[in-house]
């Protein structure tokens, strides 16, 4: 039934003034639209939207991931922005500069955005 429809992420914001800075600053990323006081960010052929909301940084789980092709430079280039990446260990997985390796070569890293969101970078192995 949803197959061929695009699949929205939706990210909370208790501050989108702030959340906005963050995305322009931190991500380099700026709205294509503006809503509702919604954010509109377009990112890989898809899009995703920042929403005014009560509820943001309650979720524990990461809610949205991009899948890039440099982990290692896109982490460096985040950090020296002043990101805030989460570093923990998985039983059978390496964990170097907040990047985390899985035994089948995939890459992934976790990371807040202003708003606590926990966002991801993934990298497939080659």
């Amino acid at each position: 039934m949803f197959e061929g429809n695009v699949l929205v992420p939706m990210l909370p914001a208790s501050d989108i003034d702030r959340a906005k800075s963050f995305y322009a600053d931190k991500l380099g990323m700026k709205p294509i639209a503006e809503r509702d006081g919604d954010l509109r960010y377009e990112a890989g052929g898809g899009w995703f939207i920042v929403y005014p909301s009560g509820s943001a940084g309650t979720n524990q789980a990461t809610a949205a991931t991009w899948e890039i092709e440099d982990i290692d430079a896109a982490v460096t280039e985040m950090k020296s922005r002043g990101v805030e990446f989460q570093d923990f260990e998985i039983e059978g997985m390496e964990m170097e500069n907040s990047i985390l390796t899985s035994p089948t070569g995939a890459r992934a890293a976790w990371f807040f955005d202003s708003e606590r969101n926990i966002l991801g970078l993934m990298q497939q192995p080659v």
